[in-house]
């Protein structure tokens, strides 16, 4: 049984789908998505954008330290400044998951 047959999607099924769809060995395929994945990560570590046309944009974004609160106790607390990861979907998949199959094929021409 899959795990998305559970709701998730992991990447050794991604290794199964392009296994599956492009007909690449199994290792081939392992190392096609660990390939894609290093390299997501080595770009956003060096502070650029990713941009993926017709899925969407990741980019690293750095929040500044600021005061917070306890919610159990009250207590003002330091929060340290850190670096953040956001993703903002395309136009494109937004249509294809409110289920606009029309408006995501004419946004992706």
């Amino acid at each position: 049984m899959s795990s998305t047959e559970h709701g998730t999607m992991t990447k050794a099924d991604l290794v199964d789908a392009i296994y599956s769809e492009v007909g690449f060995s199994k290792k081939e395929a392992s190392d096609v998505v660990e390939l894609i994945f290093e390299t997501i990560k080595t770009t956003l570590e060096q502070g650029l954008r990713i941009k993926i046309s017709g899925f969407g944009n990741f980019e690293v974004r750095d929040k500044k330290a600021r005061l917070g609160r306890n919610p159990q106790t009250g207590e003002v607390i330091n929060i340290a400044a850190r670096k953040v990861l956001t993703f903002k979907p395309s136009q494109v998949l937004k249509s294809a998951l409110n289920g606009d199959k029309e408006e995501a094929s004419a946004v992706a021409r």
